[in-house]
C-alpha cells in the first residue's frame, strides 16, 4: 500500500536510462535555478529602506545609488561566474572548485556556507512569498507560520517527482511574475514621466522622535550589506550544469547572462520607483505591495501580481531544493555526509537530500515565527563567503592550467575575489550583532561534522580492507548440498569475506548475488572477487530502477521456480555492525531492508527461507 501511495504522489519510477531525458532546456532552466535570484527583487528593495529609514525618511534618497552599486557588484559576480561555467563544464560549484585549488579546509568551509545558504534559501523565500499574500489579505497573518510550513511541503513534494516535471511545473508562475513584474515597472515609469502618478500624503516616516539615528557610513554599509541579498543565487547556475541539455556549459552560460538582465533591470526598477513614490517601508506590507496598489489600484492586476509574487517566492526555494541534494550528494560521495544523501530516488532526483532540506528550512521557519526581517540578518553571509572562495580557486585555476588568455580569465576572476571578499567583510561588520555571529559560529561546527563522519568512514574502509588478508583454503562442506544457499553481497570486504566462509560450511552449493545500482561499484567488486571470491560464482543482477531489495527478491524467485524440488533456501546476510549508535545513521542498512523484506514474503514453492545474519563488528 506505501508503494501504491509513492507512486500515486510521486509518479512511476524512471530507468536510470532515461536521466539523459530528464534534463532541461535554458527556458526550463531558467525557472529552475534563476527563481531565487530573481524573486529576491521582491525584497531587497525593501531590505535596503529599512536600513536607511532609520536616519529619516530623507535618507531614502540613497536607495537608488545603493541600488547601482549593487548591479555593479552582479555584474562582476556574473563575469567571474562565466568563466567558472566554461573553465568547469562538468559542474563548478564553490566546494568543487575551492577543493580542487584551495585545498581541502577552504573546500569544506565553501560546502558548509552553502548548505547553510540554501537552508536559508528556503525559509527567506517562502517567509516572505507568505508575506506578500498576508498584504493581500491581512486576515491570514496569524496563520503564517502554518502557510509556510504548507508551502515548503509542497516544493518539495514537486521536486521528488524529477526535474525535469518540476522545471515544467514552476515555469508557469515564474514568467507570470516576470511578465507582471516588467509591466509594473513599465507602467509606473509612464505613468510618472505622464505625470499621472504621485505619491500618496500617507507616505510619511513612520520613526518617532528619538528613534533617529544619524547618517553614517556604517548606516549606508549597513543598507547595502542587506540589500546585497539580491544576489543570492547567482552561483545556482554553475552548480547545476549537469542538468542542462547539451551543450551543457554553453547553455548554463546563456541561462546565467539572461538572468543577470532580468534581475538587473527588475532591481533598478522597483528601487527607482519607490524612491521616487517615498514608499516608506512598513510591517504590515510590503514594500512592492505597496509600490502596485498606486500603480495598479486594488483591482484584479494588483491581485495578480500579489498572486505571482507569492509563487516567485514560494518558488525560490526550488533553486535551493536543485542545489542543495547534488551538492549534499557530492559531499556523500566524498565522504563529508552520510552516504545515503547519495542514493537517487524513483525519480532520478537526490530524494533524501530533499527531505532533508524541507525539514531543516521547516524547523528555522518555526523557530523565526515565519518572519523574513528576522532571517535575512543570517542571509548572504553563507553566499558571499563561497563566491570568494570560489573566485579565488578559479584564480588558481587558470594560473595553473595556463591555457589561451589565461590571463585575462584570472584577473576577472581576481576582480570577482576582491569585490565578493570585501562585500563578506561588510555583510560580517554591518549584520555581526544581528545574527550572523549564529552563521559564522554554524560554519566551523559544520566543517567539524566533515571531519567527523569523514573519520568514521575511513576507519570503516580500513577495518573492512581486504589488503593483507590471506588467500588460504576455505574448510570444505560436508554432505549437507541439498540446501541452496545464497549471499546477499554489496561490496567486497571483509564482512563479505566472513558471510562467504560462513555460508560454504553450510554447502556447497553457493551462490553470492548484488544489484546492480552503481555500475563503478559493481566494477570494484568484481575485480576483488577474482582473488578473494574463490568459487563462489557471482551472480549481478540488473537493477534499472536503482533498487537493491526488488531484483534480488525476483532472482529467488526465479531459483524456486527452476527448482522447486530443492530443499530449503538459506539466505546469509552480510552486516557490519557500527561500534556507536549513532554511527548507524551514516550507513544504508541495505542487509536489514533485505532481511525485513524476506520475513514476509514466503519461498515460491510455499516453503519458508532461512535468514542468517553474519555480523562484522567495528572497532571505536
Amino acid at each position: 500500500m506505501f508503494a501504491d501511495v509513492r507512486r500515486f504522489l510521486i509518479g512511476a519510477p524512471l530507468p536510470s536510462a532515461q536521466m539523459v531525458h530528464e534534463r532541461l532546456n535554458k527556458i526550463q532552466a531558467l525557472a529552475v535555478f534563476s527563481s531565487d535570484a530573481l524573486s529576491s527583487v521582491a525584497y531587497a528593495t525593501e531590505e535596503i529602506l529599512l536600513v536607511l529609514v532609520l536616519a529619516g525618511s530623507a535618507a531614502l534618497g540613497l536607495s537608488l545609488p545603493i541600488a547601482l552599486a549593487i548591479v555593479g557588484l552582479l555584474v562582476i559576480v556574473v563575469f567571474s561566474y562565466y568563466q567558472t561555467i566554461h573553465g568547469y563544464p562538468s559542474g563548478g560549484g564553490a566546494y568543487i572548485v575551492a577543493h580542487e585549488n584551495l585545498g581541502e579546509g577552504p573546500g569544506l568551509v565553501a560546502a558548509a556556507a552553502l548548505l547553510t545558504d540554501y537552508v536559508l534559501t528556503v525559509a527567506v523565500s517562502i517567509s516572505a512569498g507568505i508575506a506578500a499574500t498576508t498584504s493581500a489579505f491581512p486576515a491570514l497573518l496569524p496563520w503564517r507560520i502554518e502557510l509556510c510550513l504548507i508551502a515548503i511541503a509542497l516544493i518539495a513534494w514537486a521536486n521528488m517527482r524529477g526535474v525535469r516535471e518540476s522545471g515544467t511545473l514552476f515555469s508557469v508562475p515564474t514568467y507570470g511574475f516576470l511578465v507582471l513584474f516588467l509591466s509594473l515597472i513599465a507602467v509606473g515609469l509612464f505613468r510618472l514621466t505622464t505625470g499621472t502618478l504621485e505619491p500618496t500624503a500617507a507616505a510619511a516616516a513612520p520613526t518617532g522622535e528619538g528613534t533617529l539615528q544619524a547618517l553614517s557610513l556604517f548606516l549606508i554599509l549597513r543598507a547595502f550589506a542587506s540589500g546585497s541579498t539580491a544576489l543570492t543565487g547567482v552561483e545556482a547556475i554553475s552548480n547545476g550544469i549537469p542538468a542542462f541539455r547539451k551543450p551543457e556549459a554553453t547553455n548554463a552560460g546563456k541561462t546565467l547572462v539572461a538572468m543577470a538582465t532580468l534581475l538587473g533591470i527588475m532591481f533598478l526598477g522597483i528601487t527607482f520607483l519607490a524612491r521616487s513614490l517615498h514608499i516608506i517601508p512598513m510591517e504590515s506590507e510590503t514594500v512592492v505591495s505597496q509600490i502596485a496598489r498606486q500603480v495598479f489600484g486594488e483591482g484584479p492586476i494588483y491581485l495578480a501580481l500579489q498572486t505571482a509574487t507569492t509563487l516567485i517566492l514560494v518558488l525560490a526555494a526550488n533553486t535551493s531544493f536543485a542545489d542543495f541534494p547534488r551538492l549534499a550528494a557530492i559531499l556523500s560521495r566524498d565522504r563529508y555526509l552520510p552516504r545515503q544523501l547519495t542514493n537517487l530516488g524513483d525519480r532520478l532526483v537526490f530524494s533524501n537530500g530533499i527531505l532533508l532540506l524541507a525539514i531543516l528550512a521547516s524547523a528555522l521557519v518555526v523557530i523565526f515565527g515565519g518572519r523574513t526581517h528576522g532571517l535575512i540578518p543570517l542571509y548572504a553571509v553563507g553566499v558571499f563567503l563561497s563566491f570568494t572562495l570560489s573566485q579565488a580557486g578559479m584564480v588558481r585555476h587558470w594560473r595553473r592550467l595556463r591555457g589561451s588568455g589565461w590571463q585575462w580569465k584570472a584577473v576577472i576572476n581576481s576582480v570577482g575575489a576582491v569585490a565578493t571578499g570585501v562585500v563578506l567583510l561588510i555583510q560580517i561588520a554591518t549584520k555581526f550583532l544581528h545574527g550572523a555571529w549564529v552563521v559564522l559560529l554554524l560554519i566551523p561546527v559544520i566543517v567539524w561534522m566533515f571531519h567527523s563522519i569523514k573519520k568514521h568512514y575511513l576507519a570503516v574502509a580500513d577495518q573492512l580492507s581486504l589488503e593483507g588478508v590471506c588467500c588460504e583454503e576455505w574448510p570444505e562442506a560436508d554432505t549437507r548440498e541439498r540446501h541452496k544457499v545464497l549471499v546477499f553481497v554489496s561490496g567486497m570486504h571483509r564482512g563479505t569475506l566472513g558471510a562467504l566462509r560462513f555460508a560454504r560450511t553450510l554447502s556447497k552449493d553457493v551462490t553470492a548475488v548484488m544489484a546492480e545500482v552503481d555500475l563503478d561499484r559493481t566494477e570494484r567488486v568484481k575485480e576483488r572477487w577474482q582473488r578473494w571470491g574463490h568459487d563462489v560464482p557471482l551472480v549481478v543482477l540488473e537493477s534499472p530502477y536503482r533498487s537493491t531489495v526488488g531484483p534480488l527478491l525476483d532472482y529467488l524467485d526465479q531459483t524456486d521456480a527452476r527448482d522447486p524440488e530443492r530443499g530449503l533456501a538459506v539466505v546469509v546476510l552480510p552486516e557490519f555492525v557500527a561500534a556507536r549508535r549513532w554511527q548507524e545513521l551514516l550507513h544504508n542498512q541495505t542487509a536489514r531492508l533485505i532481511k525485513n523484506a524476506l520475513i514476509y514474503r514466503r519461498g515460491h514453492t510455499g516453503v519458508d527461507r532461512v535468514i542468517i545474519d553474519v555480523p562484522y563488528h567495528l572497532r571505536h
